[in-house]
């Protein structure tokens, strides 16, 4: 889900991956790695971030967030530092990425979660305000994606990670963004935080980074990083020759064939396509997104819509929170798949 940015077997990717496994695939991270260092250079600079922890997934770099997070609190002579996060969020996997999630099905059985995590609306200043108040200093950073994919395609309004980043300034809180679904191009910038000009304390990529190799990255401003010293967080793998070679590669590919007016063009396609096309559906709640970051919320749960749209219209969608179909196409659709898509999806609502 929102890996293969640039598609499948890119002819750039596969001569990438070859050349490297012929070269290096693996060293200690005790040394200098070329590629690692050049992703680092590359990803910093478009984020306007300062350094960059490689290591293989998104989970893992939320991970690191987390450990940053708590890092920033001990630094402060908070003992039991917390983070504020979202309803319905979804940060991964690990016990504590879970914890900081909220998605019931990924976490039963997992019990007990962390109480290092205080939980507020998406979308909502006040709330925010309140938990600050209830709270106070134990509050030490934020962490949010700034669209939730798994929660259901959900957009906050506009001004609202403005609004977050002067907050979380004002109270000297980390600002911390899970880029992982939205960065590396998907919703027309290379980081969804750039439609509201402003830039994190933290952010984390992974997915499209590598697509489809795997990789993650948590970048943060240099006061930050130095919370790390030597020993207090590692990876064996992270920043390897070939993920990183395969990260400057996909960056390589969108700038070089603009997969980010791409993304913004048939994004613009996508949703307008389908807002026409559903408009007065009984079943069909909404049509939102941004980019080729897409959902349709449904008004009920639809039984078997992803395996028709696949098996009678040869569409890949998938159905997150219950009843919104979520569609992530890769950056490089064009205007004739896009239009499939929305045939696609319409018929597999409507049966026509």
């Amino acid at each position: 889900v929102a890996v293969t940015n640039v598609g499948h077997s890119h002819p750039q990717i596969v001569a990438a991956i070859s050349e490297q496994a012929g070269l290096l695939l693996h060293t200690s991270n005790h040394y200098r790695i070329d590629w690692q260092q050049k992703l680092a250079q590359r990803l910093t600079r478009l984020s306007g971030l300062e350094q960059v922890f490689f290591n293989n997934s998104g989970a893992e770099a939320n991970e690191t967030a987390l450990k940053l997070a708590r890092l920033y609190g001990w630094a402060k002579g908070i003992e039991h530092p917390l983070v504020l996060v979202m309803d319905n969020a979804f940060h991964g996997r690990t016990l504590g990425t879970l914890s900081a999630s909220d998605n019931g099905a990924a976490r039963l059985g997992y019990q007990p979660m962390s109480g290092a995590f205080v939980k507020v609306a998406f979308g909502d200043i006040v709330a925010v305000k309140q938990a600050t108040a209830a709270y106070g200093e134990r509050i030490v950073a934020v962490l949010v994606e700034p669209i939730q994919g798994e929660g259901g395609v959900a957009l906050p309004p506009p001004g609202y990670l403005k609004g977050l980043r002067d907050h979380c300034t004002q109270n000297g809180w980390l600002m911390m963004l899970d880029e992982i679904q939205t960065g590396m191009g998907r919703t027309g910038r290379w980081f969804a935080f750039e439609h509201e000009g402003i830039v994190p304390d933290v952010m984390t990529l992974a997915k499209a980074l590598g697509n489809g190799i795997p990789i993650g990255a948590c970048l943060a401003t240099a006061a930050v990083a130095r919370l790390f010293t030597p020993g207090s967080h590692g990876s064996t793998f992270g920043g390897n020759p070939l993920a990183c070679r395969v990260g400057c590669t996909v960056l390589d590919i969108v700038e070089g064939e603009g997969l980010l007016r791409n993304a913004a063009v048939q994004g613009e396609r996508l949703l307008a396509g389908l807002r026409v096309a559903l408009a007065g559906h009984p079943d069909v709640a909404q049509v939102r997104g941004m980019g080729l970051m897409i959902g349709v919320e449904l008004t009920r749960p639809i039984r078997d819509v992803c395996l028709v749209a696949a098996r009678e219209y040869g569409v890949l969608i998938n159905v997150t929170r219950g009843q919104t179909i979520r569609l992530l196409p890769p950056l490089v659709v064009d205007g004739d798949e896009v239009d499939r898509i929305v045939a696609g999806v319409v018929g597999a609502l409507t049966g026509d």
